[in-house]
């Protein structure tokens, strides 16, 4: 549902104003040798919760992870807790929050501040327990930025997959001239994340591989909160989805797709798109055509509810928007327990920055409220997320895993909501609260 704006190459400007004004949020170095003691501890991979743990960590690595209590003296006694790998959001916008000034803001806001702006909602997103997010359109490719400041130990933040500005067809959900007068509008094209063509699907995936980007994101039908009539129809002919896709898998990026409609869904799926975003008016035939290609689901329940319940704000939304997301909003969770039922892939995602950096966690609430057990919303913002992102050092607290791990008090299998109030932050082996 993110709104971007024009796209330009700032990423020393935008990391240079990250690291001079937020260095102090970097946590110290991880020690050489660190222990855990976990009260609980939720083995994602098995689906079960396991009693008294403890947990080594050596640099950024979980070195053993066992039941006998150590001779180490020095131990973060989290015996009164329950932990769990850190979790993963799949849909987040780092770069804003909706608000009623959203749609100015592109007119107002300099890349700098955007930047900005992005560390600090990166870092309540990290302090809400989510240690890996996946970035699906932004402006100014600040978020790329942001993942080379973090990776490089400038500032601290959760582990970013970046997409950088999403692609669009002309006057799509993605085209950053909706809504300007004729003298702003302009002709964007394949730089600026516009396509029109097969050869400028090819040129746009290499440009944003030339800037970067982690992976691809495309708009393959109408939005809710962009300035444009329809929230549903198909955008991408199927030649220009199979040239994206198959251009982005010869340069290693998978490729994900907003799409609420159905004919949009179902050309991408065919096509091979890795993951569907919303999926707000998902048919059994989609459904079915997901399970047999693999394809993912990225819900956003909570980005949905955000939008219908401001959409009867007066002011809040332009008026071009407001039917859009009365009728949208309600549908996702209705689908999501439709999806579920059939059986199709889910990724725990949210579409932060639609509804507020932090609240992520609410998502499972959700979740659970429509059909799916504790333990699968949380191997969904775990396990099937790693495996979505094909990184396998992440997802599961295992011996020769990424230090990632979280805390929470009590049992968050028997009260989802607990995830609401992280206690513990271990992001690389640093951390970050405590």
């Amino acid at each position: 549902m993110k709104i971007n704006s024009p796209l330009t190459l700032v990423a020393t400007i935008t990391a240079l104003s990250i690291a001079s004004n937020s260095h102090a949020a970097v946590s110290s170095e991880a020690q050489e040798n660190t222990w855990l003691h976990c009260g609980n501890l939720v083995d994602t991979a098995e689906g079960e919760l396991l009693s008294e743990r403890y947990i080594e960590i050596t640099g950024n690595t979980i070195t053993s992870v066992t039941s006998s209590r150590p001779s180490a003296t020095d131990i973060v006694d989290l015996s009164s807790k329950t932990c769990l790998p850190g979790l993963m959001d799949m849909h987040v916008h780092l770069d804003g929050e909706m608000n009623p000034k959203s749609y100015i803001e592109g007119f107002t806001m300099n890349p700098a501040d955007l930047a900005l702006r992005a560390q600090n909602f990166g870092m309540k997103t990290l302090m809400a327990g989510f240690t890996t997010v996946r970035n699906p359109g932004d402006s100014y490719n600040v978020t790329i930025s942001l993942r080379n400041a973090i990776n490089q130990g400038i500032v601290a933040g959760p582990r970013i997959y970046s997409a950088g500005k999403s692609l669009a067809t002309t006057g799509g959900h993605a085209d950053p001239t909706n809504g300007t007068n004729a003298d702003l509008m302009g002709d964007p094209g394949p730089k600026e994340g516009v396509i029109n063509s097969v050869e400028d699907a090819r040129k746009a995936v290499r440009q944003h591989y030339k800037e970067g980007a982690d992976f691809i994101k495309i708009t393959a039908t109408g939005g809710v909160l962009s300035l444009a009539k329809s929230g549903q129809n198909p955008q991408f002919t199927e030649e220009e989805l199979k040239s994206v896709i198959d251009t982005a898998n010869d340069y290693g990026m998978h490729v994900a797709a907003h799409a609420h409609g159905d004919e949009g869904m179902l050309r991408a799926v065919k096509a091979g798109i890795t993951s569907i975003e919303h999926g707000t008016y998902m048919s059994k035939d989609v459904m079915k055509a997901m399970k047999k290609h693999g394809t993912y689901y990225v819900p956003t329940i909570i980005a949905g509810k955000f939008v219908a319940e401001k959409a009867e704000i007066d002011g809040f939304f332009p008026e071009i928007v407001r039917p859009k997301a009365r009728a949208v909003g309600p549908q996702i969770q209705k689908t999501f327990s439709q999806a579920y039922d059939y059986g199709v892939k889910i990724a725990f995602g949210t579409d932060s920055g639609v509804s507020a950096h932090g609240d992520n966690a609410k998502e499972f609430q959700y979740m659970i409220e429509a059909g799916m057990p504790a333990m699968e919303a949380i191997q969904s913002a775990t396990v099937t997320t790693a495996e979505l992102l094909k990184n396998d050092k992440i997802g599961v607290i295992k011996e020769g895993k990424l230090a990632d791990i979280i805390a929470v008090d009590g049992n968050p299998i028997e009260d989802i909501t607990l995830l609401q109030s992280v206690s513990f932050v271990m992001k690389d082996g640093n951390i970050y609260k405590k």
